[in-house]
């Protein structure tokens, strides 16, 4: 039963497994000239615009350039042999990098090598026409050793213009040398001697080691970003330090300061703060977690190779660690520095809104304590309402007795309608106010 095309397989299954043979090494055998070109994605291109589309658009120019079928726009691994070069091309999420290698037949002396390098190979129209800009350019030379390490460093000068030249034995059979300098001819260069190695392991190398200057120069660029933050940071900070200064200074009387500055004014400026603050941190978050994220695989890169020391030469593992590791230190340290700005004024916020919100209670109390006499003197109103509305109740009610009296001393009763009313005035009147006073209870009762 074959599996392959089974509907049993998750539709994920196969990609997911060919997703670690996806970026393989190239086979190198001592000598090889190799090219490489790190094309950043392009910052003046129209927002939202693929970075991918970009880079297989290139890729696709140049296997046109010369006849080859370009791989199809969901692949972001292509390698062909051209005749004359390989090319190894990979797309990464920033950038896509190129790596041309050519083998010359016989070993060159490393000046000529350096001349000779597969760049010469492409078109001038295709490298004028990259969609991004140029990260990194690197020349490696790949070379079978043939004389010790000793000797063979003291003729290095000739093609490496740095002054400091890193250098160590790798993978227990081969040797790398660089200066990390681009060099006048826009190109970094690095010289790879196979002193033993086995099958494959210079292809391994070579990737090691391009990788290493393309995420090294990747990390760097959050370096830029740090740097230009600390102003920002730094008169953010000041203002931060005014405002709660003000606040100290605040008196005790709600809502206003010595200088006038009342807690919403204080608020307002708080929120600006935060506001600012969170935009900084907007343009600089990705920036200083991608510059972390390549560090860690600059370190994994140099670890696998496995260095031992040539004596008096400082090894990549010490180059990295005092030329880059403080840049990073610095991207590390300004973020940390706006995460707690960003804290701090939150803080800041949350103890001004505090306050702001005790001013108001106190305000609601005075309101409330304000309605308060405003109900008891209504209710003394209504009180002295309530008498006048008793006499005059009593007075209507009088009234008709004293018109049913007059009624009946006509008809021939012996009433004396004068001496009824008088009579009946505190009997109705009595009567008048205990019913008003059972309606009132009644109603303060539901």
């Amino acid at each position: 039963m074959h599996l392959i095309n089974s509907s049993l397989n998750h539709a994920l299954r196969v990609p997911l497994a060919a997703e670690i043979h996806s970026r393989p090494f190239l086979q190198l055998d001592a000598p090889e000239l190799i090219t490489h070109l790190a094309v950043y994605k392009d910052d003046s291109a129209a927002p939202g615009a693929s970075n991918m589309a970009a880079q297989h658009a290139t890729l696709a120019a140049l296997c046109t350039h010369f006849g080859v079928t370009p791989p199809n726009a969901e692949a972001k691994y292509f390698y062909y042999d051209f005749g004359r070069f390989r090319l190894k091309w990979e797309c990464h999420t920033e950038f896509a990098t190129f790596t041309f290698a050519e083998h010359p037949g016989a070993a060159l002396p490393l000046e000529q090598a350096f001349e000779r390098m597969p760049l010469e190979q492409l078109p001038q129209h295709w490298l004028a026409g990259l969609k991004g800009k140029l990260m990194v350019a690197a020349h490696v030379v790949l070379e079978q050793a043939t004389e010790p390490a000793e000797i063979f460093m003291q003729g290095l000068s000739r093609v490496f213009e740095g002054n400091t030249l890193a250098g160590s034995k790798v993978l227990q059979g081969g040797e790398l040398w660089t200066d990390f300098t681009i060099q006048s001819d826009g190109f970094s260069r690095f010289v790879i001697r196979d002193a033993g190695m086995r099958a494959q392991q210079s292809g391994r190398l070579v990737q090691r080691v391009l990788e290493i200057e393309t995420y090294r120069m990747m990390a760097l660029l959050g370096l830029p970003y740090a740097m230009q933050a600390a102003p920002s940071l730094n008169a953010i900070e000041n203002e931060l330090a005014t405002l709660a200064a003000a606040m100290v200074d605040t008196d005790d009387a709600p809502g206003a300061g010595d200088d006038g500055v009342s807690e919403q004014a204080l608020l307002d400026r708080i929120t600006r703060l935060a506001a600012r603050i969170e935009k900084l941190s907007l343009d600089n978050s990705y920036r200083f977690s991608a510059s972390k994220a390549y560090m860690g695989l600059v370190k994994a890169r140099i670890e696998e190779l496995r260095e031992v020391r040539i004596e008096g030469i400082p090894t990549v593992e010490e180059f990295m660690d005092r030329r880059l590791t403080p840049a990073m230190n610095t991207c590390e340290a300004m973020s940390s520095r706006q995460e707690a700005m960003a804290q701090r004024i939150a803080n800041t916020n949350d103890l001004l809104r505090t306050r702001v919100g005790i001013v108001q209670e106190l305000q609601n109390r005075q309101i409330l304590q304000s309605m308060n006499a405003r109900a008891a003197q209504q209710l003394r109103l209504q009180q002295a309402v309530e008498g006048l509305s008793v006499a005059a109740i009593s007075y209507y009610v009088i009234g008709l007795f004293s018109y049913t009296g007059k009624a009946a001393k006509v008809l021939g009763l012996p009433v004396n309608p004068e001496i009824l009313v008088g009579a009946l005035v505190p009997f109705v009147a009595g009567a008048v106010w205990l019913g008003l006073r059972r309606m009132h209870h009644k109603l303060h009762a539901d």
